[in-house]
């Protein structure tokens, strides 16, 4: 009887299930019961507006992307190319390398959805605030690649961070609206100013950084490329577009854009359109590594075998090897006079070898050891490389231009022109050099170089001086706006040019001699660190 009413309660609860289904079926099959509003497709394989891709209905399909323009295409392969090989380049290196260079394929990926709003809106005036809020996710993410520099200076890869930095404004190439092209090749030198110190410093020591720096420089060559196929005179707008902050929320935000999407023109039966691009705002971080690059399910294996041999008893020491009496210090002292303990008979056995101690790296040699390299004035590409220069007779000369950068490195006893507005110039490891030079478009940056010697006859933006033991800087009146910032740095002077009412002076005296300050007075007022030069009164 209890059986009887188990097949009864079955059946019953079977028709109710097919009632369910034979109600479904219309929803699914009759387009005219969708409930977004939206007019069904040709047939192509999609679904059905207002039916679920599992079955459940109300839920209103999704408008397939329309195709997008092939700047926007060509620009997508940048970032997936050369964009994203300098990404695994800098999660090799790790640390704040990785970490800015996420931020800049940040900063990337919001360029691409600028780019895309030029091509649905129209041109809004350059000064108009609109201008600037279409501009917004752009500037924000530039900034978060400075920031990261600015956040660690004294981190051992200043370098790497600065060479980003510099590099990333290569971005506002679309506000330049004749050439550029000409921006992009400007930034390239900003950044390899800062990139060729991290050549010069790891081409010995690990190509990876090397290879970094020229993944780097790569991205440069192809955006100008980029640029040149897409837009040589400039970025173009869409002169029938739609307003730019409504083209702004639409990219932002597709899912809710009211506009309407553009209507399929794929004929019946054809192949479905494509699927979106990934997105390249949020990529995915690296897998941790586990603790001591041991992954958890070798470790917890390696222990239990540890443990296992512990709880074998004295099993455990059957296979260690017996001291020979000869070789115990204990009952042969003149073995204690020796550091070295007799080597006794080799096993083959494989569990009884030890590891060896790694091998420390070797030391510098001295300056005075090293092998004399013969002089190199050369250029490569945009960079001058002035080395190995020791008393040399007369004055270097180095004809340079806007876009050189100039790298001296291991001179002594020289005196070095460049004639022509240049770059940037950095001095490194030198001794008792001079240099004379017109103009400069950015800074010169000297590294451990004693006995420096500076004159400017033109404009200088910067001067930045890092372990300078001596230094005298002459500068001219059209260079008085100079900034100088110094690090760890003694016995730097200033000579100022002499002007009329400064210091009962004429133009014809002497230049005036200024001592930068090298003792700073640090103290705690309020709970706040206040630093104070140190004056000498007498």
């Amino acid at each position: 009887m209890a059986n009887m009413n188990n097949l009864t309660t079955l059946i019953k609860r079977l028709e109710a299930a097919t009632s369910r289904l034979e109600d479904m079926v219309p929803s699914i099959s009759d387009p005219s019961a969708s409930t977004s509003g939206v007019a069904s497709l040709p047939e192509s394989g999609l679904t059905a507006p207002g039916a679920d891709i599992h079955g459940g209905p109300g839920t209103p399909q999704q408008q397939p992307m329309a195709p997008l323009p092939p700047a926007i295409d060509d620009f997508d392969a940048l970032i997936i190319g050369d964009v994203k090989t300098f990404v695994n380049m800098s999660e090799e290196i790790g640390g704040l390398v990785a970490e800015q260079s996420a931020a800049v394929l940040r900063a990337f990926a919001a360029e691409r959805k600028f780019l895309i709003v030029t091509t649905k809106a129209k041109k809004p005036d350059i000064q108009s605030p609109v201008y600037m809020e279409v501009l917004k996710e752009l500037q924000s993410t530039l900034g978060v690649v400075n920031d990261i520099r600015e956040a660690n200076r004294a981190s051992p890869l200043f370098n790497h961070l600065t060479a980003v930095s510099e590099g990333i404004n290569v971005l506002i190439w679309v506000a330049n609206e004749t050439k550029p092209v000409d921006l992009i090749t400007e930034m390239l030198s900003s950044a390899q100013f800062w990139g060729n110190r991290v050549i010069q410093e790891y081409k010995e020591k690990d190509q990876t950084h090397v290879q970094w720096v020229q993944t780097f420089y790569r991205i440069f060559k192809s955006l100008a490329g980029y640029v040149k196929q897409h837009y040589p005179s400039g970025l173009t707008w869409n002169p029938n577009g739609i307003d730019p902050l409504q083209a702004t929320e639409e990219v932002n935000n597709p899912e809710h854009s009211s506009a309407k999407p553009p209507p399929l023109r794929t004929p019946a039966g054809g192949p479905p359109p494509p699927p979106p691009l990934p997105s390249f705002n949020n990529p995915p971080p690296p897998q941790p590594m586990p603790p001591n690059g041991i992954s958890n399910s070798r470790s917890s294996a390696d222990m239990g075998a540890v443990f296992d041999e512990i709880s074998r008893g004295q099993s455990v020491t059957s296979k260690l090897r017996k001291v020979d009496p000869s070789s115990q210090t204990h009952k042969n002292p003149s073995l204690r006079t020796g550091s070295a303990v007799p080597s006794g008979p080799v096993r083959s056995d494989s569990s009884s070898s030890r590891g060896k101690s790694p091998i420390p790296g070797k030391k510098p040699k001295p300056e005075s050891m090293r092998t004399k390299k013969p002089p190199k004035k050369e250029l490569e590409g945009n960079k001058w490389l002035i080395e190995n220069y020791d008393t040399h007779s007369g004055m270097l000369e180095i004809p340079a231009q806007i876009s050189h950068s100039i790298l001296i490195s291991r001179c002594a006893r020289t005196t070095i022109r460049v004639l022509g507005k240049a770059n940037a110039i950095s001095l490194d490891n030198c001794s008792q050099v001079s240099l004379v030079i017109d103009s400069l478009v950015s800074a010169v940056d000297v590294i451990k170089s004693p006995k420096f010697e500076l004159q400017v006859l033109g404009i200088l933006p910067t001067i930045m001086l890092d372990q300078v033991d001596g230094a005298a800087i002459y500068l001219g009146r059209e260079s008085l706006g100079t900034e100088v910032f110094t690090s760890k740095c003694t016995g730097v002077n200033l000579n100022l040019p002499p002007l009329d009412g400064v210091n009962g002076e004429n133009e014809e005296g002497d230049y005036v001699e200024r001592a930068l300050p090298e003792q700073i007075k640090t103290v705690i007022r309020d709970g706040v660190i206040v630093s104070e030069i140190v004056e000498h009164a007498g």
